[in-house]
C-alpha cells in the first residue's frame, strides 16, 4: 500500500480530496493575534472575509516536526510505503520538519520536494494519486515525478499590490504606482521561488495573459495535460478562465480550486492563476 501525505502550500481541488484519501499536514497561519491550522480551524471563505475586513498582515509558519512525526507514526505498523509531496523547500521550512522527522526512525517514508506551491505542488500530488491508483509501484511514480518536473508551467496574478507590499516583495512606490495605473504583475513559479514575469494593464488583461502563457509554452492540444485554474474569493475568475481556456481548446482534466490561506496570506483574495503539466 502507497499512502499520499502533502501539505497545506498545496491546493488540492475538492473532487480530488473526496476521490483520494490524501493525508494534508496543516500550515500555520497568525492572524490578529490568532493562530490557526490552514483548513483545520480557519476555512478558506472565513480568511478571505477577515483578510477583506481588515488592513492587517497574516503571517505564516511551517509545519512542525511534531506534525509530521505524528502523521508518520499512523502508518508505522503497517505494510504501507508513505510518500509526502512536499511544498516548495525554497519557500518554507516544512520540507525539512519532514526530513528530521523521516529520519527519526521511519524508514517507510519517502519524501519528493516539488519546488512549487499552490495549484503548481498540486498537479504532482494528482498524478501521483492517479498512478497509486493504476497499480503503479512507488519506484515508477518517483521516477515519473522526477522526469516531470520543471516541465510544469504556474502563472497567476493579483488584482491588488498591497498584499505584495506588505509581504516585502515590492516597493512601496512601485505598489502605489501599480494600483493607481491598474498595472498588474504575472509572476511564475521558477526554481521554487515566486518571481515576476511580466506585467499588463488592468485585468481583463490577466486572464488572456495567463491562458495564452499556456498555449505558448504547450501549444492547443491540451487532452492530455491537467490543469488547475485558481481563484481567491472572486468566482467569477474562474468562469472567465474556463471560458478563455475552452474556446481554444478542450481539456480531459480540468480541475478549479479555491487557493489556500497559505498562499492568500501573501496574495491577498484576489488571486488568480493556472497552473498544467
Amino acid at each position: 500500500m502507497i499512502k499520499i501525505i502533502c501539505d497545506s502550500i498545496s491546493d488540492l481541488p475538492i473532487n480530488i480530496l473526496n476521490k483520494y484519501d490524501i493525508d494534508i499536514v496543516p500550515l500555520t497561519v497568525l492572524f490578529n493575534g490568532t493562530e490557526y491550522l490552514d483548513g483545520e480551524n480557519l476555512t478558506n471563505d472565513s480568511f478571505y472575509k477577515m483578510l477583506r475586513e481588515t488592513n492587517s498582515m497574516p503571517k505564516t509558519s511551517q509545519a512542525t516536526y511534531a506534525q509530521f512525526k505524528s502523521v508518520f507514526e499512523k502508518y508505522s505498523n503497517e505494510d504501507t510505503e508513505v510518500l509526502y509531496i512536499a511544498g516548495s523547500s525554497s519557500a518554507s521550512g516544512t520540507y525539512q520538519s519532514a526530513v528530521l522527522a523521516k529520519n527519526d526512525g521511519h524508514d517507510n517514508v519517502t519524501i519528493f520536494d516539488t519546488q512549487n506551491v499552490s495549484i503548481g505542488s498540486a498537479l504532482f500530488v494528482i498524478k501521483a494519486c492517479e498512478m497509486v491508483a493504476n497499480g503503479k509501484s512507488l519506484k515508477e511514480i518517483l521516477n515519473y515525478l522526477e522526469d516531470i518536473k520543471g516541465t510544469e508551467e504556474v502563472v497567476f496574478s493579483v488584482d491588488n499590490l498591497e498584499y505584495l507590499k506588505m509581504g516585502g516583495r515590492i516597493s512601496s512606490t512601485k505598489a502605489t504606482l501599480g494600483n493607481l495605473l491598474s498595472i498588474k504583475p504575472i509572476l511564475e513559479v521558477k526554481n521554487g521561488l515566486v518571481s515576476q514575469k511580466s506585467q499588463v494593464r488592468g485585468k481583463k488583461q490577466i486572464y488572456s495573459t495567463l491562458v495564452n502563457l499556456i498555449f505558448s509554452k504547450y501549444g492547443k492540444d491540451l487532452k492530455d495535460k491537467t490543469i488547475i485554474i485558481g481563484c481567491g474569493d472572486n468566482k467569477i475568475d474562474l468562469d472567465i478562465m474556463k471560458d478563455l481556456l475552452l474556446k481554444e481548446t478542450s481539456v480531459n482534466n480540468l480541475y478549479f480550486v479555491n487557493i489556500g490561506c497559505v498562499v492568500c496570506s501573501h496574495s491577498g483574495p484576489g488571486i488568480v492563476g493556472i497552473s498544467c503539466l
